[in-house]
């Protein structure tokens, strides 16, 4: 009982919970997962106390507005996210100093089995939570007429040679090829890129390395590739070093690509800009990675290589990663709040949530499904 539920204010507050729990049932997408802690009286004095995760710059926007919703059905909950980048998200994880980390790349099998070591049983699992385009970007503010919605179009080579210096300039015969109504400056091409370990650069070097062909000599990974152009740290430090300088060219979460032009992909025979429901079309067709196939783990490799109209693909899978059980959780509280967390994060209310405010491609129920089977093994039930 909380302290300030005393004499006469306990009836009037058992009425509200009551009335609380009667209007999320009344609200289909709303009703809580059997199980997942979400919405019961008891529930709601156990969310007391601080819960912290880190990682992916890319969700951030996502988790902010994620915080404020669950806030609103836990008041008591103090929620922390720190968009670290998804390396560092996934070490603090491993370290046990976060119940959960946000990752653009599926964990390694290093990761997993150091995952023992936090998680109570077996080994940690990821989940996907949030998904969005990857912007190919450039800072070119006369290239079309004022209110053009127009975009430069690129193919999969084209934006390889730019990014590995084979291409150097906006004038170049090969952009003025595809873009002859563009307004091309000669001017140099100044390519920005993630200084820091990034799910971000590897789902973009993946799409790059699948369609590239020898355009593309390097291996997809977390970390940019060449020494080419600059450095920068995060999504918003990439975002804000293009915004400072005409002539740069970088990608990013496409959602948080204001003040830029960004690049429509050669698709088979069409060209494709990045919006939510070209992403959510790429991922309706992804399929499960057979090699992420340890309990729990729900990741997908999607098909850069699709010629399916209306279909962009460069697409950041951003994951969750949580234990079933956690070492450290001698009453349970871990593994409760992972429980309910995800099951917002993946109901309908929680999608349409980040994709009000982050701009992303909401996931689909067949996804969200396969996803809330794992969720609900958190806390050792099955």
């Amino acid at each position: 009982m909380h302290a300030h539920d005393h004499g006469r204010g306990r009836f009037p507050a058992l009425l509200m919970s009551l009335a609380m729990m009667i209007s999320l049932a009344a609200c289909g997408d709303n009703v809580p997962v059997e199980g997942s802690g979400t919405g019961n009286m008891a529930d709601q004095a156990l969310f007391q106390g601080e819960f912290a995760g880190s990682g992916a710059s890319s969700q951030q926007s996502a988790d902010e507005a994620w915080i404020a919703g669950f806030r609103k059905q836990h008041p008591g909950a103090r929620i922390s996210y720190d968009p670290a980048g998804s390396g560092a998200g996934v070490n603090a994880f491993l370290s046990g100093s976060t119940i959960w980390a946000g990752t653009d790349a599926p964990l390694t099998s290093d990761q997993l089995e150091r995952s023992r070591k936090v998680c109570g049983s077996g080994t940690a699992f990821d989940l996907p939570v949030y998904a969005t385009p990857i912007a190919v970007a450039y800072n070119l503010p006369d290239l079309w007429p004022k209110g053009s919605d127009a975009h430069l179009r690129m193919d999969p080579a084209l934006i390889a040679m730019i990014f590995s210096g084979k291409v150097t300039n906006w004038r170049d015969p090969r952009i003025v090829a595809l873009n002859p109504e563009a307004n091309l400056p000669d001017l140099d091409i100044t390519v920005i890129h993630r200084s820091d370990k990034s799910g971000t650069t590897k789902s973009f070097l993946s799409y790059l390395h699948d369609t590239a062909g020898s355009a593309w000599p390097y291996p997809a990974g977390e970390n940019w590739p060449n020494d080419l152009g600059q450095g920068a740290k995060g999504t918003a430090g990439v975002v804000m070093t293009m915004n400072q300088a005409q002539g740069t060219f970088g990608y990013a979460d496409a959602a948080q690509t204001t003040g830029l032009g960004t690049v429509a992909v050669q698709v088979g025979k069409t060209w494709q800009p990045p919006t939510a429901k070209t992403v959510a079309n790429l991922l309706d067709a992804a399929q499960r990675d057979p090699q992420a196939s340890q309990p729990g783990r729900v990741v997908l490799t999607v098909n850069h290589r699709t010629t399916q109209e209306h279909t962009y693909p460069i697409v950041l899978v951003s994951y969750d990663v949580v234990c079933a059980v956690y070492r450290d959780d001698r009453d349970g509280s871990k593994a409760q709040f992972a429980k309910a967390w995800l099951t917002y994060l993946l109901s309908e209310q929680g999608q349409r949530m980040a994709a009000a405010n982050a701009g992303s491609a909401e996931l689909g129920q067949g996804l969200r499904s396969q996803a809330m089977a794992s969720v609900e093994t958190i806390g050792g039930k099955s």
